[in-house]
């Protein structure tokens, strides 16, 4: 049996995620514009380097503390695959070749990935209501995608839509499984578990052919990346890692309900992107399924003790 979880103040986990989902969802501005100054996966290691610097010293005068059980490295990695690695794999190139505020409202689709996770990993029933739900955020998603035209800003929707629905495919891997893992391990060991591995993993993008390094560093493009370094990388995932550790997956997923809103509020207002009636139609059928699941009975708080099968 995992220990008990110590009791803390009720609104601390809330606020928490909020702030998480609030950093979050500047992570997209600043990608969006990160990423048009610099290449991907430059950006991408370079917040991974960032936070590891910082929270590495400090996680291995930890790691003696932690409960380590046998198979947990093997979860710590899987966890760390599907993020920061692959999400920020589809992230970055998703953010090239769309809008931020099209990706964040695809980003709406997170916490019903994650009951169906539940579903897949545990053999969980659903209600009709739920799968409704899910069928209707889906088709939102695809409408929002198929209604989004080519532009300086976004050269291809489609493509950079698609990509982001992968990215929260990769995201949902990392949530219910930082979920089991939380009871054992504390949120600042699991976040620098994750920015290590990150930074490992983005270390040999760095050499690729197709890797463009920096010749310049315009002021507002570097401030861009140590915001998502140390303001999103660190300070997010440590709220993100801190609220799942007291309250459910499925609970500390419906935060994210924050994220497309405030985007689409940060793209109009930082980057000037316009949403169009189509697009503020399909993403109201997004917002609809991921409302109708949420009267639906909440998806389990953990995994398995054997985990997700990579």
């Amino acid at each position: 049996m995992p220990p008990a979880v110590p009791a803390v103040p009720p609104l601390l986990p809330v606020a928490a995620l909020i702030v998480a989902s609030l950093l979050w969802a500047g992570a997209f501005v600043a990608m969006k514009y990160a990423v048009a100054i610099f290449d991907p996966m430059v950006v991408v290691f370079g917040r991974m380097a960032l936070a590891a610097l910082v929270l590495l010293p400090i996680a291995a005068r930890m790691h003696p503390h932690q409960d380590r059980r046998p198979g947990d490295l093997r979860l710590l990695l899987f966890m760390s695959l599907g993020e920061p690695c692959l999400y920020f794999v589809f992230e970055a190139n998703a953010l090239r070749l769309t809008t931020a505020s099209q990706a964040g409202m695809i980003a709406a689709t997170l916490p019903l990935m994650i009951a169906a996770a539940a579903v897949v990993f545990l053999g969980e029933r659903v209600s009709r209501r739920t799968v409704a739900g899910f069928v209707l955020a889906l088709a939102g998603v695809a409408w929002l995608s198929a209604s989004g035209q080519p532009s300086e800003a976004a050269p291809n929707p489609v493509l950079g839509n698609a990509l982001e629905v992968l990215a929260m495919a990769a995201a949902t891997c990392y949530i219910v499984t930082a979920k089991h893992l939380s009871a054992r391990y504390s949120p600042l060991y699991i976040t620098a578990f994750m920015a290590g591995v990150g930074t490992l993993f983005f270390l040999p993008t760095l050499a690729l052919p197709g890797t463009e390094l920096p010749r310049s560093f315009p002021p507002l493009a570097v401030a861009s990346v140590v915001f998502l370094g140390l303001g999103v990388t660190l300070g997010a995932y440590l709220c993100y890692n801190y609220g799942v550790k007291y309250l459910p997956a499925s609970q500390a997923g419906a935060f994210m309900n924050l994220i497309p809103v405030v985007v689409v509020f940060l793209g109009w207002w930082l980057l000037d992107e316009v949403f169009t009636p189509q697009q503020f139609a399909a993403s109201a059928l997004v917002l609809c399924g991921v409302l109708l699941c949420r009267e639906a009975p909440a998806a389990p708080a953990a995994i398995p003790p054997g985990g997700p099968k990579p």
